[in-house]
């Protein structure tokens, strides 16, 4: 028997402390996940991905946004649409989402425990429950999977209701008019694309001169088209002077001397790794300006050995499916278990209206490398399925390697991008060529098609290699 408690506690239920615990339970290790919510699932489940992402189908169905192409823009499948309309189906996916949580943590015999954790030493942590109880435990190793809480700047007047960050927006009693969001990463693109699609007015600030720098700058201006075509008016290189909370309006001046007012404000500029309340010195561990923890990006370890950190805690790529695979990994090595190693090449997807999702290289990347490439394009509208669907845009765009004919990259901008992309992230992780979407049979008609006419726009114009030649006929002799 170990003199610890357990051999694995993890700090967290979000998807990385989830996928944790459920690979040391399948090792029949002692597992303990402790979160300070009395529901488990963490952020992930409670207040970002799986809300907005209930939120975004949520508003699609109602709204009948993907009928306007057929029935007219004044369509929609329910005139008056309120808060509540959106809140019934989000309370309804949560509580599927935390009863599956909790079946698949007791059938793997994994021990759980509401309340505030903080190291007191570099093996024991110091659990305090909202009873007021306080209870020690100790360890023979531990996962910081606490996650992000969002940044709140001193000069913006949060008032939760017409001024609110992004967990509060979930529990808007109503659904403004006219609405400001500040910041144009992930998240804010997400909520101001999805809210235009409510004929909300939306005003998308974002200071800087660029937005969501990591995605290839032809979908980004693919996708900046249609945003501004759907009624965002987006705001870039605009900083913020001053934010006034009126009381019937917000008023927001940038330093470019233009002001804005809306009924609502969004700030979504950022989030704090969640670690200001671990203690993190009595286990021997610091942190950056932003709270993130630093680890060996193979293992999860810390600068402390026995200690591992995964997810949103850790900073880029802060993505659930990323997160899960972390937690996995990290259990697997804490554990002294040999596992698969995680891929390069991950997909990332962002669920904005409409939808993007990329898998390896960009355009950019392959110029600063000096790598020879080719591009093969594919417009949605350009396949059956897209006009059986009533889709206007849409692109899937094809990188490949000039001297290897391999995919380095594939970049998706439209209706179902985050499923499509799977199709070019398994090609890539079996160093696949564009010639399987030249050779290969696709189901007619589907959208992924668009996969095999953007490798066959390539391919018409890259050199054919000498094995597929074919011969010239041979003339008979008179």
């Amino acid at each position: 028997m170990s003199d610890f408690d357990y051999d694995l506690v993890i700090i967290g239920s979000g998807p990385s402390g989830k996928s944790a615990a459920i690979q040391a339970g399948k090792l029949k290790r002692r597992v303990l996940v402790i979160d300070r919510r009395d529901r488990l699932g963490g952020v992930s489940v409670h207040t970002g991905t799986i809300p907005s992402k209930t939120l975004r189908e949520t508003v699609l169905n109602l709204s009948g946004w993907r009928e306007r192409s057929f029935y007219g823009r004044s369509y929609r499948v329910k005139d008056d649409i309120h808060a509540e309309d959106l809140k019934t189906r989000l309370h309804m996916t949560l509580d599927h989402e935390v009863d599956n949580l909790e079946h698949q943590f007791n059938r793997n015999h994994v021990d759980t425990l509401n309340g505030l954790a903080k190291f007191v030493g570099p093996n024991e942590v110091e659990v305090a429950t909202e009873a007021g109880e306080v209870t020690r435990i100790t360890a023979r190793k531990f996962l910081i999977s606490t996650g992000t809480v969002t940044y709140r700047p001193d000069y913006v007047p949060f008032n939760g209701t017409t001024v609110v960050d992004s967990d509060e927006f979930l529990e808007l009693a109503r659904i403004p008019r006219s609405l400001i969001v500040v910041g144009a990463g992930v998240i804010g693109v997400e909520y101001a694309t999805m809210f235009s699609t409510l004929d909300v007015r939306i005003t998308l600030i974002e200071p800087r001169d660029s937005f969501l720098d990591f995605i290839d700058t032809t979908l980004i201006q693919e996708f900046t088209h249609q945003i501004r075509d759907n009624g965002v008016d987006l705001r870039l290189g605009s900083a913020i002077e001053k934010i006034e909370d009126g009381g019937d309006h917000i008023e927001v001046s940038l330093e470019n001397g233009r002001h804005i007012r809306a009924e609502n404000l969004l700030f979504a500029a950022g989030r704090m790794g969640a670690t200001h309340k671990l203690n993190l010195e009595a286990a021997g561990l610091e942190t950056d300006h932003r709270g993130r923890l630093d680890v060996d990006r193979k293992t999860y370890q810390t600068a402390v050995p026995h200690i591992y950190a995964a997810g949103d805690v850790i900073g880029h790529p802060s993505l659930a499916s990323t997160s899960l695979q972390q937690g996995r990994v990290a259990a697997c090595h804490a554990l002294e278990t040999p596992t698969l190693p995680e891929s390069p090449w991950y997909p990332y997807g962002i669920y904005s209206v409409p939808e993007m999702s990329t898998c390896g290289m960009s355009e950019e990347e392959l110029q600063e490398r000096g790598i020879p490439y080719e591009v093969g394009i594919a417009r949605f509208r350009e396949t059956s399925r897209g006009h059986i669907m009533g889709i206007e845009h849409g692109m899937l765009k094809m990188l490949l390697s000039l001297k290897t004919r391999r995919v380095l990259g594939v970049q998706i901008v439209g209706e179902g991008a985050t499923e499509l992309i799977h199709i070019g992230q398994a090609v890539m992780n079996l160093k696949g060529t564009v010639d399987y979407f030249v050779e290969n049979t696709f189901n007619y008609p589907t959208l992924a098609e668009a996969y095999r006419i953007a490798g066959l726009d390539a391919f018409n114009r890259m050199p054919i290699p000498e094995e597929y030649k074919i011969a010239p006929a041979k003339k008979k002799k008179s």
